[in-house]
């Protein structure tokens, strides 16, 4: 599989990603950090802001979401209550990546196929979405998420974005 890189700045935190393959290799201590900080995450708070930045930061993902009524601005986008819902059900599913880091592949592959073979979804919109939902954790664990933490994030985001994208390829 051919590695890709993007970049997205957010203050000073710079994001890295590059597609892993499938099947990603977490150490105890990668395991530990994200298990400790995800059980600190409002995923009703944060899955509002995440999907609402993911919609105001990359406009074209609007397009999916079409039945959500005025996504017509950055307020309208961030107090949208369809926005907020589906983006507590959307850190749910991120949750049961914490639970199965070891079986991401398996864990989304109803997932993949629902947003492959049903929604047409560009898998490209996995990564921003993982690198947006890093920004949005930095934001508001500030010191808390260090680098080692970020490393571990990354490399979670980046497997479940592998997972989703599974039944593209």
């Amino acid at each position: 599989m051919e590695k890709q890189q993007h970049r997205l700045a957010f203050g000073t935190l710079v994001i890295t990603s590059k597609l892993p393959d499938t099947m990603v290799h977490f150490t105890a201590e990668e395991k530990a950090a994200v298990v400790s900080l995800w059980a600190k995450v409002n995923v009703e708070l944060v899955g509002g802001e995440v999907l609402g930045r993911l919609l105001v930061v990359y406009p074209w993902t609007q397009r999916f979401f079409d039945n959500f009524g005025n996504l017509s601005s950055e307020s309208a986008i961030m107090g949208n209550p369809k926005v907020k819902a589906h983006g507590k059900k959307v850190l749910t599913s991120f949750g049961n990546a914490v639970k199965h880091m070891d079986d991401l592949k398996d864990t989304f592959a109803k997932l993949s196929e629902l947003h492959c073979d049903k929604l047409h979804v560009d898998p490209e919109n996995f990564r921003l979405l993982g690198n947006v939902l890093v920004c949005v954790l930095a934001h508001h664990f500030g010191h808390e998420f260090n680098p080692q933490v970020q490393a571990a994030f990354q490399k979670v985001v980046a497997g479940v974005a592998s997972a989703l994208a599974h039944r593209y390829h």
